[in-house]
């Protein structure tokens, strides 16, 4: 049991809902600095035809839209996958002062896999990362999914 289960529980209903619609399982949930629910999001690149909709990026988005400010100080992004270079990027731009993900991605993650974007001394905002929460659950739906896609039977 971690501080963290009801954001992971809410981001794995938000990563099946992105298989639902043909998108990859990725879900993020935003936080404010009780804990509270602020935004959540899942990958809909599929769905929107955007290829900067990821489940960090639009969680972020509409947290701002909730928030009122772009400066998401303070703030938690829980994400059951390890966020790529943009979407660390945007973690860094918009102050986030926390993430928590889930699976590491060996192929495209770049906060501790190919990359360490958010900890890079030479940037104005670091955000604590926290890694490997709930690795196996999180990597779950993303397994199943891509089985899918090749045709492997659950």
């Amino acid at each position: 049991m971690t501080r963290w289960d009801a954001a992971f529980d809410r981001a794995l209903v938000e990563a099946y809902a992105a298989s639902a619609h043909g998108d990859v399982p990725i879900g993020a949930v935003l936080l404010d600095q009780a804990g509270n629910i602020v935004a959540v999001g899942h990958n809909e690149r599929e769905l929107t035809g955007d290829p900067t909709a990821h489940a960090e990026v639009l969680a972020l988005r509409r947290g701002a839209a909730a928030v009122g400010e772009w400066r998401l100080t303070g703030h938690t992004l829980v994400v059951t996958l390890e966020p790529c270079t943009m979407c660390a990027g945007a973690l860094v731009l918009a102050r986030v002062e926390r993430v928590v993900f889930g699976a590491y991605d060996p192929k495209a993650g770049a906060i501790a896999s190919l990359f360490d974007v958010v900890r890079d001394p030479r940037l104005n905002h670091r955000p604590e990362v926290i890694g490997g929460i709930r690795a196996d659950e999180c990597a779950a739906p993303l397994h199943e999914f891509f089985d899918g896609q090749r045709g492997v039977p659950s």
